[in-house]
């Protein structure tokens, strides 16, 4: 049963999908680049879309520039709110995620499309190869690296892409985060 659930895992990575059990609950939280919907009830002078700027700012009517980056729509919904309330005292506000345009990944080197894609839910290396075409016939499958930029810090993830793809060892699938640039380098002829 275990080998077949496996099975299962891999190719659900494989064409993109997300594992059922793999799912996480975690909020979502917002980056640079994401697009936002504000609406103020009864107020249409107020709704807006907004681009989170690079340094993870808003700007809204009335209210100024809020940091916006690093909290989740429903904690940026309390911080309008609470700057709205002097002005608009019952101000009911609304915040969603019009464009997750922040939360994007790229794929480079020895894949049938490089490129860029935006991440919604939990996006691993395996699903992010499918996306991108699966490797060419000319890729170095075992010198895969994920190149990480966080807390400041530049890092190389290698990819252990010969242990994920027999179905053995699933938990090898490195869940990426936004930023994430996944490099398929080409193999050496000799």
């Amino acid at each position: 049963m275990k080998k077949a659930l496996s099975l299962l895992a891999l190719l659900l990575a494989l064409w993109g999908l997300p594992h059922p059990v793999a799912a996480e609950d975690s909020p979502y939280t917002i980056i640079a680049g994401d697009v936002l919907q504000i609406t103020v009830w009864k107020e249409d002078g107020l709704d807006r879309e907004v681009l989170v700027l690079p340094d993870g700012d808003i700007t809204f009517p009335l209210i100024g520039t809020i940091k916006a980056q690093g909290h989740t729509p429903a904690e940026v919904q309390d911080i309008v709110k609470k700057k709205l309330k002097k002005l608009i005292p019952d101000a009911s506000v609304t915040v969603s995620v019009k464009a997750a345009l922040g939360h994007t990944v790229s794929v480079v080197g020895q894949v049938a499309r490089p490129g860029e894609f935006i991440i919604s839910h939990r996006f691993t290396t395996m699903q992010a190869l499918s996306q991108a075409g699966g490797l060419t016939p000319y890729a170095s499958e075992g010198n895969i690296i994920i190149l990480r930029h966080k807390d400041g810090k530049d890092t190389s993830i290698p990819v252990p892409y010969d242990d994920i793809v027999t179905g053995d060892e699933l938990d090898k699938d490195i869940a990426l985060e936004p930023g994430d640039v996944v490099v398929v380098p080409t193999a050496k002829l000799f």
